[in-house]
C-alpha cells in the first residue's frame, strides 16, 4: 500500500530548511512519505544543495524536488523580504504545475509551507488540499506577527517615531518599539506592506505548526489558543507546539567530522569558555571586531569566537567570503591571546560546541534556532541581536525566562570594549551569572522533557496528524 504524502514548502535561507527537514523526519515516522519542494533565491550564487546534502536524510521516505529556477528582475537597493516576497509570487505558476503532476501520481495528505510562503496559500486551495504554516521561530513571534494587523489599526504613528514606548501583545512581554524588526518601523515603507499582507493572510491556514513548547512560551501559546492575538479575525487556525525540533549531536558528527576547535575545548577548565557566534547572516563592522577583540582580550576569560566577513552585509543571501583575520583583528591580537582563546573562520559545529562541557556561555544574535540549541545545551546567553525577530527574542529571553542578559548598546551603531568585557566578567564571575546559569539549567530540563517518547513533541505531533488524517474522512 503506498504511503499517504505530506508536501513540505520551505523558506529561503538555511536557517528556514533545517527545522523543515526535522520535522520531515517526525512525519516520516507516523508513516507518511514526504516531498520536501525547494528553490533557489534569485541573484545568488549557489543554492540550498550543500544545505540540503548537509542534514538530508537517507531515509527513502523522504525526498526533494527543486523547482526550476524563476527570473525576478533587478531592482536597484530592493530590500531583501521585498525580493523574497517577489521571488514567492513568481514561483507560485511553477509550484502550482508540480503540486498538479503530483497529486496525479499520489494522495497529497497536506502541505505545509514556511510562514513566509502564505501568497501560495491559495494553490493548496486550487487543489482542495489542506495547508498548514510552519513557524520556525516561537509562539511569541507568532503573536507579535499575527498581532500587526491590529497594531497598524490602532496605533497611528510609525514604530521608528516611537523611540522606546511599549508595544503591547497578548501573551508577549512589552516590547519597546525600537526593538520591532526593522523591516516593520516605517508604516509607509514597501517591507511593511508586505509583512501586513503576509501576516493577514496567516489565518486562512487550516493550521499553524510552531517550533516550541508550551512549557518555554505558556503565555504566548495559551493567547494563540484563545485567539487573543486576532481579536477581529472569525477563526484561529489551530496551533500546534511541535518543539523544540534542533538536530542531535550525533548528526552533527555524522555529517561534518570533527571540527578542530573541538580539540582546543578538550584541554580547556569545565565551564570556563565563553563562546561567540552570530549565525550564518551575522557580522560586524571591521570597527566592531576590534572592540570584541580588546573586550574579550581584557576580561581575562578564555573564549572561542566565530568571526564572519562583512563583504556585502546588505544581501543576506548572498555567501560570503572567508575572513582575513589579520586585518579585522588588532596589531597582535591573535599572538596575545592564543593561550586565551581561540578565533575560527565563519562556522563552527554549534550544537557540539554548545555541548562541550568546557562551555560556559554564549554571546549570541538570538536567532530562534540557537536560542534552542542554546537551552538544550543549558548554555546560558549574553543577548546581541542584529536583525530581524532576534530583539524580540532577546525580550523573551532576558525579560521573561531569564536565561541571559542583554549586551547593551545592542541597538547603537557601536558596543564598545568595556561592555563586552563587563558582560563577559558578569556571567561567568559573578552571582548574577550563576542564578541565570540555574534558570537555563532549569529550562534545559523542561526542553528534554518536551522531547522524550511521549513527551510534548510527541503529543502535539500526534494531535497534528490525527487532524489530517480526520480531514481526509470529511
Amino acid at each position: 500500500m503506498e504511503k499517504e504524502t505530506i508536501v513540505l514548502y520551505p523558506g529561503m535561507g538555511a536557517g528556514h530548511l533545517a527545522p523543515m527537514v526535522l520535522l520531515a523526519k517526525r512525519l516520516v515516522q507516523h508513516g507518511f512519505s514526504v516531498t520536501i519542494v525547494t528553490t533557489a533565491m534569485p541573484h545568488q550564487s549557489g543554492s540550498t544543495n550543500s544545505t540540503r546534502s548537509d542534514i538530508s536524510s537517507p531515509d527513502p521516505s523522504i525526498s526533494f524536488h527543486t523547482l526550476p529556477a524563476v527570473s525576478v528582475p533587478v531592482v536597484k537597493n530592493k530590500h531583501p523580504i521585498c525580493l523574497k516576497y517577489d521571488t514567492i509570487r513568481e514561483y507560485n505558476p511553477k509550484l502550482l504545475e508540480f503540486l498538479s503532476s503530483l497529486s496525479a501520481a499520489v494522495k497529497i495528505r497536506a502541505i505545509i509551507l514556511d510562514f513566509f510562503q502564505t501568497d501560495a496559500i491559495c494553490l493548496a486551495r486550487v487543489l482542495e488540499i489542506p495547508v498548514y504554516l510552519f513557524m520556525t521561530s516561537g509562539a511569541s513571534i507568532l503573536g507579535v506577527w499575527l498581532h500587526l494587523p491590529v497594531l497598524h489599526h490602532t496605533i497611528e504613528k510609525s514604530f521608528k517615531d516611537m523611540a522606546d514606548e511599549p508595544v503591547h501583545v497578548p501573551g508577549v512581554p512589552p516590547i519597546l518599539a525600537s526593538d520591532m524588526p526593522v523591516s516593520v518601523h516605517d508604516r509607509e515603507s514597501e517591507t511593511y506592506q508586505g509583512r501586513i499582507r503576509n501576516y493577514s493572510q496567516m489565518t486562512e491556514a487550516d493550521g499553524i505548526i510552531v517550533n516550541t513548547f508550551e512549557a518555554l512560551e505558556p503565555r504566548a501559546v495559551v493567547a494563540l489558543k484563545d485567539g487573543r492575538c486576532v481579536p477581529d479575525v472569525g477563526r484561529m487556525p489551530p496551533v500546534y507546539c511541535i518543539g523544540p525540533l534542533i538536530a542531535g549531536i550525533d548528526k552533527q558528527k555524522e555529517s561534518q567530522g570533527r571540527h578542530e576547535c573541538l580539540a582546543w575545548l578538550d584541554s580547556q577548565p569545565k565551564r570556563s569558555v565563553i563562546y561567540l557566534c552570530f549565525g550564518s547572516a551575522g557580522a560586524f563592522s571591521p570597527e566592531q571586531i576590534k572592540e570584541i577583540a580588546v573586550g574579550l582580550e581584557s576580561s581575562g576569560h578564555r573564549f572561542l569566537w566565530v568571526v564572519c566577513s562583512r563583504d556585502d552585509a546588505k544581501n543576506i543571501f548572498k555567501p560570503r567570503s572567508e575572513p582575513d583575520l589579520n586585518s579585522l583583528l588588532p596589531d597582535g591580537f591573535l599572538t596575545r591571546t592564543k593561550e586565551q582563546g581561540m578565533v575560527v573562520k565563519s562556522w563552527a559545529p554549534q550544537i557540539e560546541v554548545l555541548n562541550h562541557e568546557s562551555i560556559g556561555g554564549f554571546v549570541s544574535h538570538c536567532g530562534w534556532n540557537s536560542a534552542l540549541e542554546a537551552m538544550l545545551a543549558g548554555v546560558p546567553m549574553i543577548c546581541w541581536p542584529l536583525y530581524a525577530e532576534q530583539a524580540i527574542n532577546k525580550v523573551l529571553l532576558v525579560e521573561e525566562l531569564k536565561v541571559g542578559m542583554a549586551m547593551e548598546g545592542y541597538d547603537k551603531e557601536l558596543v564598545h570594549a568595556e561592555e563586552v568585557e563587563a558582560k563577559v566578567r558578569y556571567l561567568m564571575e559573578s552571582e548574577g551569572g550563576r542564578t541565570v546559569r540555574e534558570r537555563m539549567g532549569a529550562f534545559r530540563e523542561k526542553a528534554v522533557k518536551a522531547l522524550v517518547q511521549g513527551g510534548s513533541l510527541d503529543e502535539e505531533l500526534r494531535s497534528f496528524v490525527k487532524d489530517i488524517r480526520d480531514a481526509r474522512k470529511r
